[in-house]
């Protein structure tokens, strides 16, 4: 099975849009409080620095042998600057991310000791993109769409502002012209502007705040798929797949003229950390669908990494061979 994943996933070329962070991790040992307060004292063995947010969708990308393509911003700062070597030490293309100076680097800051997250600090701007810096940001978007003609779109929100009605209307035009599936991770913010994707993947609390529901009793899988139904005549995207957690994941699509809705439940596992899950499900998604599956298939796969991610202290791309 692997070497035909890695025979159908090999050399496709998918560009990734959306807010690119990094993912900074402080590692050690807490072994007694602080006289100052209440809280441990971590004594610290290591550091390390990772591809986040959107870069990770495009780090699981790589790892699946496919070419990934990024377009987002950073700022002008050193934590951009760090981002950009990862990146780099990583192959993955960075000629579509622009340096605006009035933006900072998203940065999440987690402190990890004795195998636990015990604080995670956010250093970002996430009001929206302005004007100028979306037509640049598209014309780099139009450049390798025309240049690289990728197999797949990815559309990463995470509401740090990089993504704005203009982007997401004037991407999906244009993939629409080319035939390119547009695959699409949301936030609420910008939920209902993403008209005419193909494939729309909220987890439950992005859904039901999304649609305006805070139902928060058991999932009731006929309420499910009348409301994931509505969702998609407002958005006529072809396929919705909700993840559900600990669940598994709600797929409804087209098949032969009909609609179809079916559950796939996730596989017990032990799970050390859920960071950057949505992000791989996303990218093997998208591949999936790229590479011809159907969207059975295609869900199965993506439930099954999904998971597989969660057993991984830390944000860490899907490892092919597991």
């Amino acid at each position: 099975m692997q070497q035909k994943l890695e025979d159908l996933f090999r050399g496709l070329k998918v560009l990734v849009i959306g807010d690119i962070m990094l993912d900074t991790y402080i590692w050690g040992k807490a072994e007694r409080l602080s006289p100052e307060a209440p809280v441990p004292v971590v004594e610290v063995e290591k550091r390390t620095g990772s591809p986040g947010g959107a870069a990770n969708v495009a780090a699981n990308l790589k790892s699946l042998g496919a070419i990934p393509f990024i377009c987002s911003i950073t700022g002008e700062d050193l934590k951009g600057e760090e981002l950009f070597k990862l990146l780099d030490s990583q192959g993955i293309n960075t000629q579509g991310i622009l340096k605006v100076p009035e933006r900072v680097t998203t940065t999440k800051f987690r402190i990890i000791a004795n195998k636990t997250q015990l604080l995670r600090v956010d250093e970002e701007m996430n009001a929206p993109l302005d004007a100028q810096s979306t037509r640049r940001l598209l014309q780099r978007i139009t450049q390798v769409i025309e240049s690289e003609n990728p197999s797949a779109i990815i559309f990463q929100d995470y509401d740090k502002g990089v993504i704005t009605p203009l982007l997401i209307e004037s991407t999906i035009s244009l993939a629409i012209e080319k035939n390119i599936p547009v695959c699409v991770d949301p936030k609420r913010r910008n939920f209902m502007a993403y008209q005419k994707a193909t494939l729309f993947k909220p987890n439950l609390k992005e859904f039901r705040e999304g649609i305006g529901t805070t139902r928060e009793s058991k999932i009731q899988p006929e309420r499910l798929e009348q409301e994931m139904s509505g969702l998609q005549e407002m958005l006529q995207c072809e396929i919705l797949m909700v993840t559900l957690s600990d669940k598994g994941m709600a797929l409804r699509f087209r098949d032969k003229g009909r609609w179809r809705f079916e559950i796939f439940p996730a596989e017990v596992r032990q799970v050390a950390d859920v960071s950057g899950a949505g992000d791989t499900v996303i990218s093997v998604a998208a591949l999936g669908l790229a590479a011809g599956l159907t969207p059975p298939e295609t869900a199965i796969l993506a439930n099954l990494a999904g998971g597989i991610v969660c057993e991984e202290l830390g944000v860490v791309p899907i490892n092919l061979e597991k």
